[in-house]
């Protein structure tokens, strides 16, 4: 048995969740989200929470049930409270703004990076050395920050580049004469 998949997902207040056979949708104050299920697992609607089962007892039904039930807890959680990474940016000359629907990166190549700022993400640079990424899709939250650390990923020796803010950085040791 799951130890993740039978925890039935709590539906705090102000958080609407349908199920409509596989179709699972949770609407909030900060957007709304839907998920269609594979057809090896249920999903059900009982006392406030959504109850997620295996409508089987193949080995895919097994597999998907807590990832199916990680999946809905992940969207009641974004349309409630939403999602947040902060990456931080070292190096001399380095930087970041927001100047419109972009965010512009000085990363010492010859030219600005500019990277588009997706539809329901929102980009915060509140110091210049420091970037946060915030929306209610946990997935679509990950991609982009990921693809801005993607431009410049820290290197061992100085640690210059764009990390995670919870990130170490493994250093190596420089050479020796």
């Amino acid at each position: 048995m799951s130890r993740i998949g039978k925890h039935p997902v709590p539906v705090p207040a102000g958080v609407d969740v349908k199920v409509d056979g596989q179709q699972v949708t949770a609407k909030g104050k900060l957007g709304q989200l839907s998920l269609t299920l594979i057809d090896d697992i249920t999903a059900s609607l009982e006392d406030g929470k959504v109850v997620v089962k295996p409508a089987n007892d193949s080995k895919r039904a097994r597999v998907m049930w807590a990832t199916s039930r990680t999946l809905i807890n992940n969207m009641v959680t974004g349309v409630s409270q939403g999602y947040t990474i902060n990456l931080e940016i070292n190096g001399v000359g380095y930087r970041a703004a927001v100047q419109g629907k972009e965010l512009v990166l000085q990363l010492g190549f010859s030219h600005d990076v500019k990277y588009p700022i997706p539809e329901g993400i929102t980009i915060k640079c509140d110091k210049p050395t420091a970037i946060s990424v915030s929306g209610y899709d946990k997935h679509k939250v990950g991609q982009v920050a990921a693809e801005i650390r993607g431009w410049k990923k820290p290197e061992p020796y100085k640690g210059k580049g764009i990390k995670y803010e919870t990130e170490t950085i493994l250093r190596k040791e420089g050479k020796k004469k």
